[in-house]
């Protein structure tokens, strides 16, 4: 769908190089990251119009994976308004940064021993801007395209392939929540 994109080869290797350890300094990646989008911004925002323009949803598309060790690329697509369900990342470290649009991120904190959630904050991205997770379940978010007429689009990086999660919903007006199994899929790969 779209040819070599020379922005996100650069976003890629910054990931894989800072990615390269096994427990990578995030705020150290989200500053490279921040800096390129910051530089770049209008080319990345050029070559990914294709995936704004898409009318189809919510989608995830693949830039690269490396094995070892297990770092993936995405580009989330979000249609404006769109919300994810409140959900893990598998157990994976993670980072999560705006490229066009803002996003507003509810964190959640699981009880170790009742698997309960508790809310602990709320934070904004704009283009550049990061949020990041070491690895562990605890960690727990929504987000959401703060837009409400124009797609956004992200840059998630993580510590392997986050093929599989956990979703959790509230049945009632009570603070249970139950956790649900599901699988990530992707529209598509990109190529950097």
């Amino acid at each position: 769908m779209i040819k070599r994109l020379h922005v996100l080869k650069t976003l890629r290797d910054i990931a894989f190089d800072a990615g390269a350890t096994e427990h990578p300094d995030l705020a150290s990646m989200a500053r490279e990251l921040g800096q390129a989008v910051h530089r770049d911004g209008h080319a990345l925002e050029q070559q990914l119009a294709p995936l704004r323009a898409r009318r189809r949803g919510f989608e995830r598309w693949l830039v690269a994976e490396h094995a070892k060790p297990g770092i993936s690329v995405l580009v989330l697509s979000w249609p404006a308004n769109y919300a994810t369900p409140v959900h893990d990342h598998g157990g994976l470290w993670g980072l999560e940064m705006s490229l066009s649009g803002a996003l507003e991120i509810d964190a959640f904190l699981r009880e170790e021993t009742t698997g309960q959630l508790r809310h602990q904050n709320r934070t904004w991205l704009g283009p550049g801007d990061a949020a990041w997770f070491d690895a562990g379940d605890a960690y727990v978010h929504r987000c959401r395209n703060l837009s409400r007429q124009e797609s956004a689009l992200t840059l998630h990086v993580y510590g392997g392939d986050l093929a599989q999660y956990m979703a959790y919903e509230q049945p009632g007006p009570t603070d249970h929540w139950i956790a649900r199994p599901r699988q990530s899929e992707l529209a598509g790969r990109l190529t950097a």
